[in-house]
């Protein structure tokens, strides 16, 4: 079993391009089901359609659901792996029905709030203005956390308010930023701090990284949300405010003033459209467009009914 997890997880990393969080997360997933396996006394070849139902059912008297269902989804594809590598000869999960899950609606700031909580840093610092261009540039174009702490350098063409984009499945996209963003990036990247700090480690990879941390290397994700933290606090909003939520709000605010859902799918870089299609239930200013445009007693005015 161990083998064959290890087959998987180099298969996803090498082959897939898995992001190593995806990969990680696999491998938790599949040393939990390893140990069910142990427990039962069962081997792969015996499991079958009632043994996974045994193993939902345990799952679900320990995980919430969400974690149940990223665990059901690990299993997934790790048993078609093992049919296409004719380690086993049919998929035991194929007559499995995930549990559905609702899904949550993302908080969304106004453009107002939005405002205010880029206007956090205290741009005369260094490391305030670095603050300020990562949320300037999370809010110019949908990053993900993941998207923009791999930026180089390289990636970022400031004349042209462009930036690459290295995406989920190592897909790479070209994104428009704003003027305003691409106005801070330059401010940061010739700051003198910044350019010690690269002096400093320019044998290093990380030299090469956009946004970098207090002792010159490529800034994580963790200090991100540290980041994120810290101003929404300062702000006092009562929700909390992440990159996803930038990402969230960006999105509702571009189909609020008009761009169509398909263009929005490929500025987020959703594989689906059904993924961005619940920007549509979030904002109340397109719901109410909606309404008055298809209701046929909403353009009435009193006294004419």
């Amino acid at each position: 079993m161990k083998a064959k997890i290890a087959d998987f997880l180099s298969y996803y990393k090498h082959v897939k391009h898995a992001s190593k969080h995806t990969v990680r997360n696999y491998e938790i997933d599949l040393t939990i089901f390893s140990s069910f396996l142990n427990q039962q006394k069962t081997s792969l070849d015996r499991v079958d359609k009632k043994f996974v139902r045994r193993y939902l059912a345990k799952l679900n008297e320990t995980f919430s659901k969400k974690t149940t269902l990223r665990r059901l989804s690990s299993l997934r594809s790790f048993f078609k792996y093992l049919v296409r590598e004719n380690h086993i000869p049919e998929n035991p999960l194929e007559m499995i029905q995930s549990p559905k899950q609702e899904k949550r609606i993302p908080s969304i700031l106004t453009v107002e709030q939005v405002d205010l909580f880029l206007k956090s840093p205290d741009e005369t610092s260094y490391l305030g203005l670095r603050d300020r261009c990562i949320l300037e540039l999370f809010y110019s174009s949908g990053l993900r956390l993941s998207e923009l702490t791999s930026l180089d350098r390289s990636d970022i063409d400031i004349s042209r308010c462009m930036i690459k984009v290295k995406g989920k499945g190592k897909k790479e996209r070209l994104l428009p930023i704003t003027k305003i963003a691409a106005s801070w990036i330059k401010k940061y990247l010739i700051h003198n701090e910044r350019e010690e700090l690269t002096k400093e480690h320019y044998e290093e990879r990380d030299a090469n990284a956009v946004f970098l941390n207090k002792w010159g290397e490529r800034i994580s994700g963790r200090s991100v949300d540290r980041m994120f933290k810290k101003y929404f606090r300062m702000c006092g909003f009562a929700a909390i405010v992440t990159p996803h939520t930038l990402r969230h709000c960006i999105a509702t605010h571009w189909l609020e003033n008009g761009m169509d859902l398909k263009t929005i799918q490929t500025l987020l870089g959703h594989e689906s459209l059904s993924t961005t299609t619940i920007y549509t239930k979030v904002s109340n200013k397109v719901k109410k467009e909606v309404y008055d445009k298809t209701h046929p007693r909403a353009k009435k005015k009193l006294g004419k009914q």
